[in-house]
């Protein structure tokens, strides 16, 4: 299911190593955090859910959260990227970016959508307020 929801495109990690989508199929929630280094908005809430994401791996809870960009450039993506402790869909994505916004109704940003990783069934489109309401989202990681 994953490899649809991104057409095949493989994901990055970190040190810009190819991550399958399928691989997130092994994780309860998936999250699509879109999001641009330019939006201070954006800038505010990706500390937050770091904090959280931190928090609920630390837990070993199966929880996975793919960056999805809207940033100008590389070099944007590239330093906002390194301010994250996910993977990310790579920049140069920017038609597949564009599907997955389509896809989910995202109109601003930041936006996180919380997807099923087994059948990548949608959660739920208000990440932010479930990160906010509960940080360890320990209703939908229960």
């Amino acid at each position: 299911k994953m490899n649809t929801i991104f057409n095949g495109v493989p994901l990055i990690d970190k040190s810009g190593g190819k991550v399958d989508p399928n691989s997130l199929s092994s994780k309860k929630v998936v999250g699509l955090y879109f999001s641009a280094h330019w939006c201070p908005p954006c800038r505010g809430f990706t500390p937050v859910l770091a904090g959280a994401y931190n928090s609920i791996v630390a837990d070993g809870k199966s929880f996975q959260v793919v960056f999805v960009s809207s940033d100008r450039d590389q070099a944007s993506f590239d330093s906002y990227f390194a301010e994250m402790p996910w993977i990310a869909l790579p920049f140069a994505e920017r038609d597949q970016k564009t599907a997955l916004s389509t896809k989910y109704g995202v109109s601003g940003i930041p936006s996180l959508i919380l997807l099923d990783g087994a059948t990548g069934e949608l959660i739920t489109k208000d990440g932010r307020g479930e990160i906010g309401a509960d940080p360890t989202l320990s209703k939908l990681l229960a």
